[in-house]
């Protein structure tokens, strides 16, 4: 006889390993479930918050769209782009909850790499106290990296994706560098005769690439952002998961406990370890929008927000591969820029997790998805014709 895990998800929990969880079919549990993987620290919402009931998306999944000229309808698409959540906010409202099977209000999913976009957020709000100068040298506060490539780089540096780094972001390849990476945070299993590093370690052992610093073009980096959470618990002189807490959590009125995956020194994996509700994600786009405000509390300076969504290098990212996928693209920050008439920007991680903001349409959506594999620039460019199409019918 099947278990109810079992006949919810088409396999047993015993199935799900640290070796397989980014796999699928495993991945769609395992996503929703990282605690149950790797260690992690707990982001703490106010106690006593209620959360407002479900706004069913039925009639918005049976919209027609048109997806570059094809007619279609949204529920194809989100079934087509793997999708496991999404909520659609409209000049601060809350309009449409979609969910998946065996996802509900209470679900936190891994925002991969779109926890880059949040660890930028707590960067800011230490730059707006002054505990942060983005023109600083890394080395300054985080003097274990003197000898690593990251011992000269500027806080702007790792901000803008403009490290020389000697390291390949190559999420297929189990071994080298990438691999050793995600051993040290935990997310894989260790190798017999291999003991995982650190995060700090691992850091620590980074080499410098041909180029300098600051300057050609964009070169995605991971760890960069490990390097950025690092500099704020240095800066903040606390954990990330409790500054996150007292000064973005609990603010922003997140419902739900969100938490961040460590490493076995209990370093955050700031880089792509954040899990929250997609409805919390959401909160933290209408933030954004804002300016950084949220319950009419200022969360983040406006100069810093102005700054992400505006700025950034049209040169840096024309010379790179990401022009394939998003042409008019720039990088500000850890948030991407459309370069569209819109003026959306958005936060993006492996696998399908998306944060957008169009500020023009006063819409947010945050998606959670489990698509098979981990990049794929056909599946950026159909969510984001999604995100268009939804602009114009919300």
């Amino acid at each position: 006889m099947s278990s109810a895990f079992e006949a919810n998800y088409g396999f047993r929990r015993s199935d799900v390993r640290l070796g397989n969880w980014r796999d699928a079919p495993w991945n769609v549990w395992a996503f929703r479930h990282v605690s149950e993987l790797i260690p992690t620290a707990r982001i703490a919402a106010s106690a006593g918050l209620v959360e407002e009931a479900l706004v069913n998306a039925e009639g918005l999944t049976r919209e027609t769209l048109f997806i570059d000229g094809v007619k279609t309808i949204m529920a194809d698409i989100l079934a087509k782009t793997s999708t496991d959540a999404m909520v659609v906010m409209k000049s601060g409202r809350i309009v449409a909850d979609f969910h998946a099977a065996n996802f509900d209000l209470e679900t936190r999913h891994i925002l991969f790499s779109a926890s880059k976009s949040v660890t930028a957020i707590m960067a800011g709000i230490l730059q707006g106290d002054g505990a942060i100068d983005v023109e600083q040298v890394v080395a300054h506060y985080v003097p274990e990296l003197e000898s690593s490539a990251y011992a000269d780089a500027r806080i702007r540096d790792l901000f803008d994706m403009q490290i020389s780094l000697d390291f390949e972001e190559t999420y297929l390849d189990p071994r080298g560098d990438f691999a050793r990476y995600r051993r040290a945070g935990l997310l894989e299993p260790s190798v017999a005769g291999d003991t995982p590093d650190t995060l700090l370690a691992f850091l620590s052992s980074l080499r410098r690439g041909a180029n300098e610093h600051g300057n050609g073009p964009f070169r995605y980096a991971s760890p960069n952002s490990d390097v950025l959470g690092l500099v704020i618990e240095r800066a903040s002189g606390q954990r990330f998961a409790d500054f996150v807490t007292t000064r973005l959590w609990q603010p922003l009125g997140a419902k739900r406990d969100a938490y961040v995956t460590v490493d076995a020194a209990g370093s955050a994996r700031t880089g792509g370890g954040i899990c929250m509700t997609p409805r919390d994600l959401a909160r933290v786009g209408e933030m954004m929008r804002l300016g950084g405000i949220a319950n009419g509390r200022r969360i983040l300076s406006q100069d810093w927000v102005a700054d992400t969504v505006n700025n950034g290098s049209a040169e840096a990212w024309a010379q790179s591969k990401s022009v394939e996928w998003l042409p008019n693209g720039r990088y500000r920050s850890k948030w991407y820029q459309t370069g569209e008439a819109s003026k959306a920007f958005f936060a993006l991680g492996i696998h399908g997790q998306w944060l957008y903001v169009d500020p023009t349409a006063e819409m947010v959506i945050a998606k959670f998805s489990s698509q098979p594999v981990p990049v794929s620039n056909d599946m950026k460019r159909l969510n984001l014709a999604l995100f268009d199409a939804l602009a114009s019918i919300v």
